[in-house]
């Protein structure tokens, strides 16, 4: 079935699950995992009357590193093979550069956490999830967070 499995990362409980249920779904399949993490410009998030902006950025970068970091040794300790890329926002749609990526990786399905949020939290915050299932070209596996 699916040889090439995307996994959007961000270091949360439910980027987690669904890294977990991406090792399940390679071991079964015999897949390969991509590990990618998207990660903002902090450009808008600071005054840089009061913030080190060259700092702030490479302490976001870091971060994204260290993530991608370890959930590649959960991988391997799966003994799945896996590959992982950090990628700059450069201030698009993160939905958008994560299904780019897909195509670029030959991705045949994603699989990604989802909060669940509906109504109105899910309208102030968004989903990356629910973009991606709106644009990709490839199907897509939701994991939900079922704690709330």
């Amino acid at each position: 079935m699916y040889q090439r499995i995307l996994v959007p990362i961000d270091g949360s409980f439910t980027s987690n699950l669904a890294l977990q249920e991406a090792i399940k779904l390679a071991k079964r399949m015999g897949a390969c995992l991509e590990l990618v993490h998207v990660y903002e410009d902090a450009i808008y998030l600071v005054d840089e009357n009061y913030f080190n902006y060259e700092e702030l950025q490479k302490t976001i970068h870091d971060c994204g590193e260290k993530i991608l970091t370890e959930a590649e040794t959960t991988v391997k300790t799966a003994g799945i093979p896996v590959e992982t890329r950090l990628i700059p926002s450069n201030n698009e749609r993160i939905a958008n550069i994560l299904v780019e990526e897909a195509r670029r990786w030959q991705a045949e399905l994603i699989v990604i956490g989802t909060h669940g949020h509906s109504g109105f939290s899910r309208l102030l915050l968004g989903s990356v999830a629910e973009g991606i299932a709106r644009i990709a070209p490839i199907p897509i596996l939701l994991v939900r967070d079922t704690r709330d």
